[in-house]
């Protein structure tokens, strides 16, 4: 059943061109002997794949990669190519830890694969989450009123759903869960960190604004028209809609990563709150979100962040590398701008994550 699943999430990519939009970014161009260093020797485990569906008025696709001593290969999966072991047997050895990942506007749980099987191989568990409603399928969400709010929710029930589990929840260790997010997805693991939203803030940003049109162009809305499935945006029962402030900290998260967060919604108050460890990494060359706007904000306001600027990299450059093109509102996800070899930099991009999560559990 696992793998009929990944099959036919691999034929669906492939028979259409997707359309992921991510969003803006802060990183490092720190020399990668030294990180390579930092992080240790590596990993003996390789990368396992199976899937899991959060049940819910809004069922949760989940893409789980974990520790496991099979040897991985690399599958073609639509446009990616993760090296793993669908359904391989999980390792014996004890967790590390489990890091819950949030793609961007548009995007999908493949989309950060190479740093979900590094962490993995590592040995933590990795869920990385389909938001419903905010996919390469569905962007019904955007325009629903409950945007910045549902979006942190959804990942608190993916982190709900795997601690009740009987087969990972004992396995999580007490204390250690991180998430990451790319994008949209920066914005939703720093709200879980504890930073409001002020929705407002979008359009007074974009009325006041000549250097951020990327953003602005997205914060409209999809250009495109939405599946059938998708056309009804209203507010569920048990939803809270957005208000003057969104607040939606989960606690359980210790250390969150943040790729070219979407930011500027959120209050200069809120971020200087912020006690969760924060890795924060922006795009020199960003062109859906401008850094001084976006990540530039996070990092004014949130001082003890290890934040950094990624010299030469666009809004993608977090993004695992696609094996084809991938036109979306934002440009081309699989483009890189010249001069910028993402396959090499995320080979400094992991060995930095890994080495930020190991700080936070001694």
């Amino acid at each position: 059943m696992i793998l009929l699943i990944l099959l036919s999430l691999a034929l669906r990519w492939a028979a259409r061109r997707i359309r992921p939009v991510a969003a803006t970014a802060f990183v490092a161009a720190t020399a990668f002997v030294a990180l390579a260093a930092l992080a240790g020797p590596a990993s003996a485990q390789h990368a396992g794949l199976r899937t899991l569906v959060v049940p819910g008025d809004e069922p949760i696709n989940v893409a789980l990669f974990y520790p496991t001593v099979r040897s991985a290969g690399v599958v073609q999966l639509g446009p990616w190519r993760p090296v793993v072991g669908l359904g391989a047997p999980v390792s014996a050895e004890p967790l590390k830890g489990l890091i819950l990942v949030s793609h961007g506007t548009g995007g999908n749980e493949l989309a950060h694969h190479n740093l979900a099987t590094r962490l993995a191989a590592e040995g933590y568990l990795v869920a990385a989450v389909r938001h419903p409603g905010d996919n390469w399928q569905d962007r019904s969400m955007i325009t629903s009123g409950r945007y910045f709010g549902e979006r942190p929710r959804q990942v608190s029930r993916v982190l709900d759903a795997l601690l009740a589990s009987p087969e990972w929840g004992p396995r999580i260790p007490a204390g250690r869960i991180g998430a990451l997010g790319h994008s949209a997805g920066g914005y939703t693991v720093l709200a879980l960190a504890g930073a409001q939203a002020e929705p407002a803030r979008a359009a007074q940003h974009c009325r006041s604004v000549q250097d951020d049109p990327g953003f602005c162009g997205l914060a409209q809305g999809p250009k495109a028209p939405q599946p059938v499935a998708a056309a009804n945006t209203a507010t569920p029962s048990n939803v809270v809609p957005d208000g003057a402030l969104v607040s939606v900290p989960d606690p359980r998260i210790r250390a969150i990563v943040a790729l070219a967060p979407m930011a500027v919604v959120f209050t200069p108050e809120s971020l200087k709150a912020v006690t969760v460890p924060v890795l924060l990494r922006v795009a020199e060359q960003d062109a859906v979100l401008t850094g001084q706007h976006h990540g530039g904000l996070v990092a004014a306001n949130l001082p003890t962040a290890q934040a950094d600027t990624v010299p030469g990299a666009g809004h993608f450059a977090f993004m695992a590398q696609p094996s084809q093109s991938l036109p979306s509102d934002a440009g081309d996800a699989a483009a890189n701008p010249a001069g910028f070899d993402r396959v090499a930099y995320h080979a400094v991009l992991e060995a930095q994550v890994v080495q930020f999560f190991a700080q936070q559990w001694r």
